[in-house]
């Protein structure tokens, strides 16, 4: 065959078969018009080199392989010098990666420092974060509408304050209770896809939209204000510390509340994760419920405004 036909066959370019006889790799044989001729030798030989080479093991350093299989070895890899190769490969490639993984680690902790440096100002929600405009509008499916009415379950919960509240034995009066997925934080990666997600996005945003009308909803009655997800204590304590936040977060890890009312949930990475909604709760019992919630850093202000048309 020529070499049109080598390429095809083997997917190289006829440029890359010239470099590899220019490095004594592949050698055709030449007819008596002075055309190179290649027979299925070089097909396998062109094949494991292109194989190796996305391996990461360079064209010249396939010569070993090519040895092997021109003493009359069944595979490239049957002699000592191709596993020597081998090895050296894979130390070059741990190399690389400890090195790699040194430079993320740096990366890291500078942008975690940065992140961190001005944590104590209390940076209004416009200034600290701004949402994609192209963000999915979540639909009302309704699968929260048969929640208004009901009490508060007996359901136990850690708060970033230290304590434990037991929603069934919530402070009489109004209380707010919103019920988001999760907070990112800046050296944390946001789960797949996130962004695509009808209602996924702005909880940090909306953390600090609550933050920023506290005083109002004080005002307006609210006793308290409650966040509420299904990550960790730990994890929401450091919310509440970078946002300054002058309410606790509540952490239920298994769900308990969803269980007990049928709250709505949604999953992503195999995490089942709350969907985003506001509980006006009054003397423990769920008299509003504001689903879906969009956008989410404007939801105080939402909710201020019900709670104005609505007095207690």
């Amino acid at each position: 065959m020529q070499i049109g036909q080598l390429a095809r066959l083997t997917g190289a370019t006829p440029k890359a078969i010239r470099r590899y006889e220019a490095l004594g790799l592949v050698t055709p044989v030449r007819n008596r018009n002075g055309y190179r001729e290649y027979d299925e030798h070089h097909v396998r030989s062109v094949r494991e080199i292109r194989a190796l080479n996305r391996l990461g093991i360079t064209v010249e350093e396939t010569r070993p392989f090519l040895d092997c299989l021109a003493t009359g070895g069944d595979h490239v890899d049957d002699c000592p010098a191709s596993l020597a190769e081998y090895q050296r490969a894979i130390d070059a490639l741990t190399m690389t990666i400890t090195d790699a993984t040194e430079r993320r680690d740096a990366l890291q902790r500078r942008l975690r420092d940065a992140a961190y440096r001005h944590s104590e100002l209390a940076l209004p929600a416009s200034e600290l974060i701004t949402l994609p405009p192209d963000l999915p509008v979540p639909i009302d499916d309704g699968a929260a509408s048969h929640l208004t009415g009901q009490p508060l379950p007996p359901v136990a919960l850690d708060s970033t304050d230290g304590t434990v509240v037991d929603l069934g034995r919530l402070d009489s009066g109004r209380i707010i209770l919103y019920l988001y997925p999760l907070t990112g934080r800046p050296d944390t990666d946001l789960p797949t896809g996130w962004n695509t997600i009808p209602g996924a996005r702005g909880c940090t945003a909306q953390a600090c939209d609550f933050r920023d009308h506290h005083e109002d909803l004080r005002a307006a009655g609210v006793q308290r204000v409650f966040g509420l997800s299904s990550q960790p204590t730990a994890y929401q304590a450091e919310v509440v510390r970078r946002l300054r936040l002058p309410f606790a977060m509540l952490s239920d890890t298994s769900l308990h509340l969803a269980a007990a009312v049928a709250a709505p949930t949604f999953e992503v990475d195999g995490t089942a994760l709350y969907k985003r909604m506001t509980l006006i709760v009054r003397d423990r019992m769920i008299e509003h419920v504001f689903h879906p919630v969009f956008p989410p850093d404007q939801h105080a202000s939402e909710v201020l405004r019900w709670l104005q048309s609505n007095p207690a």
